[in-house]
């Protein structure tokens, strides 16, 4: 049970592959009747299954042992800047497999990299793709949810900021356990203009530690710090 996939249907009994989870196992993996899988859908159930038939566009499975997870708390959103040179890329990738449960891009001021036009969408695309295939990677039973971009007038509107800023009086560590929206700046950090847009919604600003991080490893750094001490 080598390979983790994400199933259209998934009961007690039965499960399916389609698209292009369907392709990956029939021509990538080989996935052959009798041949077990682990499937889930996202939304907290997985299981241990065996192939009943495999075809390119669809494969059907039989469901051995189905397991149901509550929903992880607390709950984590990262809003994370747009970056170059793939940094944001690699955000979104170590935070979808330390649990984050949902990710914000962000249009940040000092943002070098733009999504503008046809971009807008194919970019959120990517990033749920990555999305995606990190989660599976991390075999997680709870998707993470990529939304919308974002200005910062929207990101400040957003529940229970915490901004991630080096030289604040606050480590992270130390926040109170509980719901977040952690927002990371982009390589130039956040301008002062955009911080007092969060300080004037009541957002909180907390410091990692000594070092300042690049943006590709500041939101999973705090993410770990957040939700380690609360795994089982």
């Amino acid at each position: 049970m080598a390979h983790f996939y994400l199933a259209t249907a998934l009961s007690a009994e039965h499960a399916e592959l389609t698209g292009e989870e369907a392709r990956h196992a029939a021509q990538v993996a080989r996935l052959r009747a009798g041949e077990r899988v682990v499937v889930g859908d996202g939304r907290g159930r997985t299981a241990d299954a065996e192939a009943v038939a495999v075809a390119r566009d669809r494969v059907e499975l039989r469901v051995l042992d189905l397991r149901e997870e509550p929903e992880p708390s607390p709950r984590i959103t990262l809003v994370q800047a747009l970056a170059k040179g793939g940094r944001d890329e690699q955000a979104v990738q170590a935070a979808v497999e330390l649990g984050v449960a949902a990710i914000v891009p962000w249009q940040a001021t000092r943002s070098v990299s733009r999504w503008t036009g046809a971009k807008v969408e194919s970019g959120r695309e990517r990033w749920a793709a990555i999305a995606r295939e990190a989660g599976k990677q991390a075999m997680r039973p709870w998707a993470a949810e990529v939304l919308p971009l974002r200005s910062t007038a929207e990101v400040a509107a957003l529940p229970g900021l915490v901004v991630l800023e080096p030289g604040a009086p606050v480590r992270i560590a130390d926040l109170p356990p509980g719901d977040a929206t952690l927002v990371v700046g982009p390589e130039g950090g956040i301008a002062p203009e955009e911080l007092a847009a969060f300080d004037a919604a009541g957002a909180a600003r907390a410091r990692l530690g000594p070092h300042v991080l690049r943006t590709s490893t500041a939101g999973p750094a705090a993410l770990a710090a957040l939700l380690a001490p609360r795994w089982p």
